[in-house]
């Protein structure tokens, strides 16, 4: 009896003569002679089997180690695979299983997970040659995923929130600092700018004194000392008119018909008592 059978273009056939391999039928209508032949379709897309290892590394750690391996039958290998191998997901976790049990051992946790790559390359070049013989294509080996212990795991968080919150503190303490310098100098150079302000205010007070003393020797005829002299009562004067203008001081003078008299003198006195000072310690000198 003459069947009909429809092989999928992701699929490739075995054809069976009484359990005797026959030839392989390609995708798309095929006949047999029932019940002496039969048809087994093999699927050639890639599939995927994740393998999870558990393993320790050279300090001890005990991690788990997930690989991706992607996989595909060769077409052109269908009965090799049909024949020759059982369970493929199996025998695949086995070669993953060996490979890493066999390196991460050698490293710390740290370098295992640097070396990632070179492991997954390891991994695959391994699968690719093992494999090959029973028409199993390797295209891909991943390591997305590695997990150290519960406890490491929280340790290692802990190591790096430790790590960052010190780095944070010397930030801060870095802008802090920065503001304290600025804050001096800005503080410097309001100092510097106030003392040429009064440095300025004073040369133009002694500008104007020198200026209206010679005035006042030109047209009154009057000497250097006589001028001075008038000079500070005004300014005393000028200055009790302020205390009794801003009227939140008081201050007592004693007044009468001679005050103006006894205040000029009382400068006068002072005046030359600060010249016989200075002329004796130049003496002394």
């Amino acid at each position: 009896v003459f069947c009909c059978g429809c092989i999928d273009s992701s699929e490739r056939g075995i054809v069976q003569n009484m359990g005797k391999y026959s030839h392989t039928a390609a995708p798309g209508f095929n006949f047999i002679c029932w019940p002496f032949q039969t048809l087994s379709g093999i699927t050639t897309k890639v599939q995927q089997v994740d393998v999870k290892t558990s393993t320790k590394t050279k300090d001890n750690v005990t991690v788990t180690i997930t690989t991706a391996v992607q996989f595909a039958v060769d077409p052109n290998k269908v009965e090799d695979f049909f024949f020759k191998i059982n369970e493929p997901e199996r025998q695949i976790a086995a070669h993953v299983e060996n490979v890493v049990r066999s390196q991460i051992p050698k490293m710390d946790l740290d370098t295992v997970f640097l070396a990632k790559d070179e492991m997954a390359h390891a991994v695959m070049d391994e699968l690719s040659r093992s494999m090959a013989p029973y028409g199993v294509q390797i295209y891909c080996c991943l390591m997305p995923e590695m997990l150290p212990d519960a406890a490491v795991l929280r340790a290692m968080n802990e190591i790096n929130a430790a790590r960052r919150l010190r780095e944070a503190n010397l930030e801060k303490a870095e802008a802090e600092k920065l503001q304290l310098v600025k804050r001096a100098e800005a503080e410097a150079e309001a100092k510097h700018l106030s003392g040429l302000g009064t440095a300025k205010m004073r040369q133009a007070i002694t500008d104007g004194f020198q200026t209206s003393i010679q005035s006042m020797q030109h047209s009154c005829g009057m000497d250097a000392k006589e001028v001075v002299h008038m000079m500070l009562v005004t300014q005393y004067l000028d200055t009790l008119k302020d205390f009794a203008h801003s009227g939140r001081s008081a201050i007592l003078v004693p007044h009468g018909a001679s005050a103006v008299t006894d205040i000029e003198t009382q400068m006068r006195n002072g005046l030359l008592q600060a010249r016989l000072l200075g002329e004796q310690a130049a003496v002394d000198v």
